[in-house]
């Protein structure tokens, strides 16, 4: 799952340097997850299962307890954090939140449906050799 989470990210990455976005890249990928899954789980839905996230994700990463989720389920406090890490650091949290968020996903709605919503999310990302189990 951290493969599928470092590849989102790779990818967001290259997708910022040709918008000259000033999000921190590192977790673009659940700010667009969040985007698309609040419209089918609504707003407290996805700040729920973005709650339950977190909390595992704290367990490897904890300066992630800084995180905090507003209501509307997007993360606040990431611009701090990336001014207190440094860039492995910052990335290799967001890696582990975005693999637990993928994890949790496929947990409860399937590897099938999980990555047919990567691939409307994502269009262009290559996924062909990613296999994920129920």
């Amino acid at each position: 799952m951290r493969n599928f989470a470092g590849r989102l990210i790779r990818h967001e990455a290259r997708e910022k340097k040709s918008a000259r976005s000033q999000d921190p890249t590192v977790f673009q990928s659940c700010e667009k997850l969040r985007l698309h899954l609040t419209t089918i789980m609504g707003s407290p839905g996805f700040r729920t299962l973005l709650l339950r996230t977190l909390a595992l994700a704290t367990r490897e990463v904890p300066w992630l307890r800084a995180v905090r989720v507003r209501a509307d389920g997007s993360l606040e406090g990431l611009e701090e954090l990336q001014a207190q890490h440094d860039r492995d650091t910052f990335l290799e949290g967001g890696v582990v939140l975005l693999a637990h968020l993928l994890g949790l996903l496929v947990a409860f709605i399937g590897g099938n449906l999980t990555v047919r919503m990567v691939r409307e999310i994502w269009p262009k990302i290559s996924l062909h050799d990613l296999k994920l189990e129920n």
